[in-house]
């Protein structure tokens, strides 16, 4: 197993981003925490990072421009070979018709819906990668 370093949030909602940081926080999580309000800023960071700092990625659906799985998708070849990388959807659809299409796409590796709670990161960093 290989401990989470850098946890990024991606979700246009300002608030739950904060509230967000603060439950990472909150569960003894002392690394590098990244927000970006669009997947388009997102998309931009992945293609510019070397991706081998051990990473989870938190990625909402619901978003203007690009949703979160247009981001899965287009993010997919830039995460092909990078186990350094875990990728979850962060969502407040309980939907099964977006579980099923999150289960569908193989670079999701899980769907958390909102909000993130001290257990469920902590859960979360305890697996690692």
């Amino acid at each position: 197993m290989t401990p989470i370093e850098r946890i990024i949030l991606v979700d246009d909602n300002e608030a739950d981003n904060v509230y967000h940081e603060i439950m990472i926080r909150k569960a003894g999580f002392t690394g590098q925490v990244l927000v970006f309000e669009t997947g388009v800023l997102a998309l931009d960071f992945l293609r510019s990072d070397p991706l081998t700092t051990p990473s989870c990625i938190f990625l909402d659906i619901n978003m203007p421009m690009l949703d979160g799985f247009e981001v899965a998708e287009e993010a997919t070849p830039l995460l092909a070979g990078k186990p350094t990388v875990l990728l979850m959807m962060l969502t407040s659809s309980g939907s099964p018709a977006d579980r099923a299409r999150a289960a569908a796409l193989p670079v999701i590796q899980g769907y958390q819906t909102k909000p993130l709670t001290v257990a469920s990161v902590r859960e979360i960093l305890e697996r690692g990668l």
